[in-house]
């Protein structure tokens, strides 16, 4: 998946302005953003249900909106609804329909489905029975007929309990192994930071960062348990940067993360103890919040 420049003006209003990205297959990709920020429109964008005033979009190799991509193409929406009258079967019988899955091979999709949201036992429950959580792995079900080779997950983990939303990483993690690419919303910025390869952060319909996690992150420095440490030590740890001790640990601010292999071996030679080593660096809901705070403050100058 790919887009270049992609731009969305309602009237005056901008909902997206500039997007480029790429989205490989066998990547999960995360796309952040607070309430009104583009992500949706993005998504329609990509899933061609609504046009660009502006830019270019491919999905899988072909223009966004083909409607034969679309066949491989696994969406679920944030917020959808199901007939309630309807057994999970049922729902899922309609979607293979929907998605072009040769009939013979609907048993055998709905089954799989089934089993990997976790709703074996519920297959022939209607949906108005459903918790809201069930009703969420429903809709998972749906989006993975089809054995779809770009999946869009839009707050796939919104109404799930903590074994839903372990399930659902699971469930990326899997699809992410047979090579297909997810794009995922989310606004559970913990649940991003465990599954996703890359993310994009937006505001205000803007991409204000882009690229891998560790490199959105950095390292704020590293924490240590040392014994044995001598004049020698404390020098290898001073040229590294601010060195503080605290409970047992000695923090070294400041040092990258490809730098703290050569200071552990550094330590080790110098006759130090290494007992424990912890990288320190931003959770993404910090870089998060900053991105989001320096561009607040960019449109107050």
């Amino acid at each position: 998946m790919r887009t270049v420049e992609l731009t969305k003006h309602y009237g005056a209003a901008i909902a997206l302005s500039g997007l480029t990205m790429v989205v490989p297959r066998g990547e999960v990709f995360g796309f952040l953003g607070p309430n009104g920020s583009g992500k949706t429109t993005a998504v329609k964008l990509l899933l061609g249900l609504t046009r660009p005033t502006g830019g270019e979009a491919w999905v899988l190799g072909r223009r966004a909106g083909d409607r034969e991509t679309r066949s491989r193409v696994g969406y679920l929406p944030e917020l959808f609804r199901y007939q309630g009258w309807l057994s999970a079967r049922e729902v899922l019988a309609l979607h293979c329909k929907l998605a072009g899955v040769t009939r013979a091979e609907w048993p055998a999709q709905i089954d799989d489905a089934l089993s990997t949201v976790g709703l074996s036992g519920h297959g022939g429950a209607k949906v108005e029975t459903y918790s809201k959580g069930m009703q969420q792995r429903l809709g998972l079900g749906v989006a993975l007929l089809g054995n779809p080779e770009l999946v869009v997950l839009d707050e796939p983990t919104s109404a799930l309990d903590p074994v839903g939303r372990a399930d659902t990483r699971t469930i990326i993690r899997r699809l992410r192994e047979r090579g297909s690419a997810v794009f995922l919303n989310s606004h559970l910025l913990g649940e991003v930071e465990q599954v996703c390869d890359r993310v994009a952060v937006v505001s205000g319909g803007r991409v204000l960062a882009t690229g891998r996690l560790d490199e959105l992150l950095g390292t704020g420095g590293v924490r240590l348990r040392l014994a044995g440490i001598d004049g020698v030590a404390h020098s290898a740890l001073a040229r590294r940067g601010t060195v503080t001790e605290s409970d047992g640990w000695v923090t070294v601010a400041g040092v990258p993360a490809d730098a703290i292999p050569d200071l552990v071996t550094e330590l080790v030679a110098g006759g130090a103890r290494v007992y424990a080593v912890e990288p320190m660096h931003q959770t993404l809901e910090e870089r998060f919040l900053a991105l989001l705070q320096g561009e607040e403050a960019r449109w107050q100058r």
